[in-house]
């Protein structure tokens, strides 16, 4: 017992001391190509960022899009860690959609383009 204890101890401090603070890397894109009128999902995933305090936002005209949805908070082998939201939504014109991510208390707007 004593070992386990000592072992996940050392694991601990081996995350601490080797993950540094790492910014999340962004990307806003739509399921499909952008029509106006037309449903779609847009999608913001969320990469390569430590530590995990992290919170995801999809807005239109700065209110939250409903019926959004998450990933599982999921990590790679050197403790950065990745997520996706994504909600449905009809794009229309003159609309500002973004993904508004927050790390480590910091909040970051991406917009999303529109490839019309």
């Amino acid at each position: 017992m004593k070992f386990a204890l000592c072992l996940a101890a050392l694991a601990t401090l081996y995350c601490t001391v080797s993950s540094k603070n790492s910014p999340p890397k962004v990307m806003v894109y739509s399921r499909d190509p952008s029509q106006f009128g037309k449903d779609n999902v847009m999608i913001c995933h969320v990469n390569n960022f430590h530590p995990p305090d992290i919170k995801i936002e999809l807005l239109r005209n700065d209110v939250e899009l409903p019926k959004s949805t998450q990933t599982d908070l999921a990590f790679k082998h050197d403790w950065h860690f990745h997520l996706t939201r994504s909600a449905p939504f009809t794009p229309k014109e003159g609309d500002k959609l973004v993904c508004r991510v927050t790390h480590m208390g910091v909040p970051k707007d991406f917009v999303w383009e529109p490839n019309m």
